[in-house]
């Protein structure tokens, strides 16, 4: 399959020397790294935030890693204090630290998990909001909790790298890509375009800054802005169907899949379109009239529920798939090997001497440098013990037994997880952290705090399941670009150690000047309410849901489950028309459930540029739409840093710009000409 996608082979490299690992990691490549951590964390953040839809920044970070060393080892030599040349091994460590950074932002559940256990989460989900199933933010116990956990993953997934990598031979996709990129920049062929490159990305994010920055100044009050602009009218606006003018999603459209967008504005127009209007008819019916907007006795309840219900029948069903799918492979790899052990070679040809140039050299880079098996096993089981002893003393709800179990089954789960990764992309560790909500919610039960222990239990089990598949694809870079394993590993874990320290430390800024979790606010944090409520369901069971709730999420469920049983039919038995590709996501079918589909169309036209772009010149979108879109991205994320300092300076914007109806209008120039409002 490696001719496939390699279009800059070794040939290219053949009189370029390949450093030795302890010089693949440089200090100007740590510094970049930390400064990049910074700003990918800040954005994972703010979109975690927001909607938390965070996509593969693999490729972003890569070619933000190039042109950061670049542009300043340019400037350094013309002065002629630096001479050290720029390779593509030291580009993989720089993306492989920030990618392990920013990705501690999404995988430590500080707009997830950790933060459902909050009260200000609790108070918006009526229902085992005693002390014991509630725990505070403090910047200690996190940062504590996040150097435990985190890199236990790391030992997880060592013992799996040659068997995935060079035995199963797995493409792990986003790897793949992030590799070529590499390539492409360090050759002679690749120079050019990488200065087109980064033109067009200093254009896109300097224009995406600054229009943040004159978006500020008209946003004075709640819904003021151009956040609130009423697109499609007011009663749209209402239905949360608008475009708010953020560049960040408008960027993220333009590198995420067009499925994707499609399926999150149909989520949209489902739920904020149709059903939910509906059950609204139903009030005073189905639920009462007094309850507050955010009681998940009443409408709440319904989106919340709806929604979670349609996660867990997609996640569910990839789970089951997937560790089929993953038996299925292995046995049939089995038998493959028995076949070609019995068969004889009549030229007895070295396997490895017959292969191309490219695959002797990779493969002769991959293997120099082992991390012995007993080195993982050892790190594995010491850090399992520190963690079990460290978290059980955090989360008193959760005992050294529960913690022990979670250890025991996390690689097995995190071996399914980073092979089905390989296969086709998709990491399944929310959905399997989901599922360990459930499980351990319900064993320790809600008068023990089940809710604090499920939640604890998903960081736990998350920590080591994602970690697994994202440095499998790191590994797969890695060996496409002669990078040593051993740099690989250590910059993973020197960037994981930067994320446990800066994520908190982001996270804590944001608390500071926003209100997190706020479902009326700028940062509603929507899966932080939707964990909370898988853990109550867990802890609680159905007793506590609206009228008709628990049909509509066992409709929601199952549709979930046909959805992806059609996917894949059509998957398997169509050959021409591709017609699986026209059936939407139910994971993205159901996000717009609960936070509205201005995001939605945000993606979709971003989505839609890329789209027209690629109609006028399909290379050209191809070689400049990521650089466009990851400029977008940094530069509205970026304002954020300089916003709240503002806000805490205690300087507000000058204007508020909202918008009224005719009739509204009327009432307040009669009310401030003086007369009857």
């Amino acid at each position: 399959m490696e001719e496939e996608y390699d279009h800059f082979g070794e040939k290219a490299f053949r009189n370029m020397s390949v450093p030795p690992w302890t010089k693949q990691i440089t200090i100007r490549a740590l510094v970049t790294s930390f400064v990049l951590s910074i700003i990918f964390s800040f954005i994972v953040c703010k979109i975690i935030f927001t909607t938390g839809i965070v996509p593969s920044f693999n490729i972003a970070a890569g070619f933000m890693g190039f042109v950061a060393i670049k542009s300043y080892t340019k400037l350094l030599n013309k002065c002629g204090l630096l001479q050290q040349p720029f390779t593509r091994q030291e580009n993989t460590v720089i993306q492989t630290c920030v990618i392990a950074s920013s990705g501690i932002a999404f995988n430590s559940g500080i707009g997830s998990h950790l933060l459902a256990m909050s009260q200000i989460v609790a108070s918006q989900v009526n229902g085992g909001n005693t002390p014991i199933n509630m725990k505070n933010f403090s910047l200690g116990w996190v940062i504590v909790f996040l150097f435990v956990v985190s890199f236990v993953g790391l030992f997880s997934s060592v013992p799996l790298r040659k068997l995935m990598i060079l035995k199963y031979n797995l493409t792990y996709p986003s790897g793949t890509a992030t590799a070529i990129l590499m390539n492409s920049l360090h050759t002679p062929k690749g120079a050019k375009l990488a200065k087109k490159q980064v033109v067009l990305l200093f254009k896109s994010f300097c224009g995406s800054f600054c229009f943040a920055c004159f978006e500020w100044f008209f946003s004075a009050g709640e819904g003021c802005g151009f956040s609130s602009f009423p697109t499609f009218g007011l009663q749209a606006l209402q239905q949360k169907f608008y475009f708010d003018f953020s560049c960040t999603y408008i960027g993220v459209g333009m590198i995420s899949s067009k499925m994707v967008n499609i399926s999150l504005l149909l989520g949209s127009i489902i739920s904020w379109g149709a059903l939910w209007p509906w059950i609204e008819q139903k009030k005073g019916i189905w639920y009462s009239q007094d309850l507050p907007h955010s009681s998940l006795y009443g409408m709440q309840g319904y989106r919340i529920f709806v929604a979670i219900a349609m996660m867990l029948g997609d996640g569910l069903y990839h789970c089951i798939s997937m560790l089929l799918q993953v038996v299925y492979n292995l046995r049939l790899q089995h038998l493959n090997k028995q076949d070609s052990s019995s068969s004889i070679n009549p030229k007895g040809d070295d396997p490895i001497s017959t292969m191309d140039y490219d695959n002797q050299r990779r493969i002769e880079y991959f293997l120099k440098d082992q991390i012995p098996t007993w080195v993982a096993c050892t790190g594995y089981i010491a850090l399992a013990i520190i963690s079990i002893f460290t978290v059980s003393h955090i989360f008193p709800q959760l005992k050294w037994y529960h913690i022990l179990v979670a250890y025991l089954i996390a690689p097995v789960i995190a071996f399914c997880n980073a092979y089905g990764c390989g296969l086709t992309d998709w990491s399944l560790a929310s959905n399997y952290g989901k599922i360990a909500i459930i499980l351990f919610s319900s064993w320790v039960g809600l008068t023990n705090g089940g809710i604090v222990a499920g939640l604890a239990s998903c960081g736990v089990m998350l920590s080591i399941i994602s970690t697994a598949s994202d440095l499998m694809q790191d590994f797969k870079t890695g060996y496409l670009t002669l990078t040593s394993p051993r740099s690989m590993f250590l910059s993973q874990a020197l960037g994981t150690a930067m994320g446990c320290i800066i994520s908190p430390m982001i996270f804590w800024a944001f608390i500071k000047v926003y209100p997190i979790g706020d479902p009326e606010g700028s940062y509603p944090a929507p899966y932080a309410q939707v964990y909370r409520g898988i853990a109550l369901l867990g802890a609680n069971g159905f007793s506590f849901l609206p009228k008709h709730c628990l049909e509509l999420a066992i409709i929601s469920f199952f549709s979930a489950v046909v959805i992806d049983i059609i996917r894949d039919i059509l998957m398997h038995c169509e050959t021409k028309y591709r017609l699986y590709r026209f059936v939407p996501n139910p994971m993205c079918l159901a996000i717009p459930f609960y936070i509205g589909g201005n995001f939605a169309i945000d993606m979709c036209i971003g989505n839609l540029i890329v789209y027209l772009w690629e109609k006028k010149n399909k290379i050209q979108a191809r070689d400049y739409a990521p650089a466009v879109a990851s400029g977008l991205i940094c530069g509205d994320s970026l304002w954020s840093i300089p916003a709240a300092g503002l806000s805490l300076k205690k300087i507000t914007p000058p204007i508020c710009m909202k918008f009224l109806s005719a009739s509204m209008n009327s009432k307040v120039d009669n009310f401030l000409s003086g007369g009857n409002s």
